[in-house]
């Protein structure tokens, strides 16, 4: 099969497109004919060797992806070849930037007729992390005020949408060029990073949702209300220490299940959340989508047509 990957560390220009072996179903798995892959941060990160060090090359990165069931390992019952799904794939797997993904059948989701592939491709990751943050760790109720930060980002458009269907009042921040952008999405008061500081502009949130990291992230704090909670993405794998003792510092479990994925489609298709921006390329212009996820100026989501 085709696929896209890199065989070292390093930046955009790493990545390469070929041949690599197709995998194969284990038990409990099923076999996709991946139509779709999205970009994410992750992406660029790994191959970059932000993380833990890779041993084994060819490397395919890519953690999201949708495409229709070509074969089913041992024990699977509830897909059958042919159906469409979509998922993200395991804690410590990934590889969907490939025609061929292996994966496990539990975490994996039908995919709504009303969705393209590629739709349900961008929806995926930037879905289950925001469900997971908004929903599951800060536990956002209706008429609460939350602070997102990087608006625009993928898993931050998608967090305010889901903020605003439970009734919550969204700021958000992002430069002006996707002030429009935003308050389409239900935004409530955006403020642009390049002209204002947020510290300044901005208190009393119940809640605040970080998806930059840095220095945005420490100051995120001073915007709480006493007995607020803020929650990180772009942090690392630990939230940063509060520096408050009054203000509470979560990082976000983003699990695997198809529950959250049929959520995501359940919003989706009843119009709660629209589908993001999307810039498509093709599987063979993996380097270049790097370079644009890796300026992290970009709005919506990055797919591969693989199919």
């Amino acid at each position: 099969m085709k696929a896209a990957y890199f065989m070292k560390n390093g930046g955009p220009e790493v990545m390469q497109y070929g041949d690599v072996p197709d995998p194969v179903a284990q038990p409990g798995q099923v076999l996709v004919d991946v139509h779709a892959a999205s970009v994410n941060g992750a992406d660029w990160k790994v191959r970059a060797g932000h993380y833990a060090p890779i041993s084994d090359f060819p490397y395919i990165p890519g953690r999201d992806f949708s495409g229709v069931v070509s074969a089913l390992g041992d024990g699977v019952k509830d897909f059958a070849v042919g159906d469409a799904v979509f998922g993200v794939c395991d804690v410590g797997q990934e590889a969907a930037y490939a025609e061929k993904i292996a994966v496990k059948a539990a975490i994996v989701a039908r995919k709504p007729e009303s969705l393209s592939h590629v739709e349900c491709a961008a929806l995926s990751l930037i879905g289950l992390t925001a469900l997971c943050s908004v929903e599951d760790t800060l536990q956002l109720k209706s008429g609460e005020t939350i602070l997102i930060q990087g608006g625009a980002g993928g898993v931050a458009s998608f967090a305010i949408q889901v903020a605003k269907h439970l009734g919550a009042r969204v700021i958000t921040t992002a430069s002006a060029a996707n002030h429009d952008y935003l308050r389409r999405l239900g935004a409530d008061q955006i403020f642009d990073y390049h002209a204002q500081d947020f510290t300044k502009v901005v208190s009393g949130c119940d809640a605040v949702f970080d998806t930059v990291g840095g220095e945005v992230a420490k100051r995120s704090f001073a915007v709480l209300r006493p007995g607020g909670r803020a929650a990180f993405i772009a942090s690392g794998n630990a939230a940063p220490a509060s520096p408050r003792a009054d203000a509470v510092s979560l990082r976000p479990k983003v699990g695997r299940d198809r529950a959250h994925l049929d959520r995501i489609a359940a919003l989706v298709t009843s119009g709660a959340v629209r589908v993001p921006e999307i810039t498509t390329y093709k599987l063979s212009e993996a380097a270049a989508a790097h370079k644009v996820s890796e300026g992290r100026h970009l709005r919506g989501k990055l797919v591969f047509k693989v199919r």
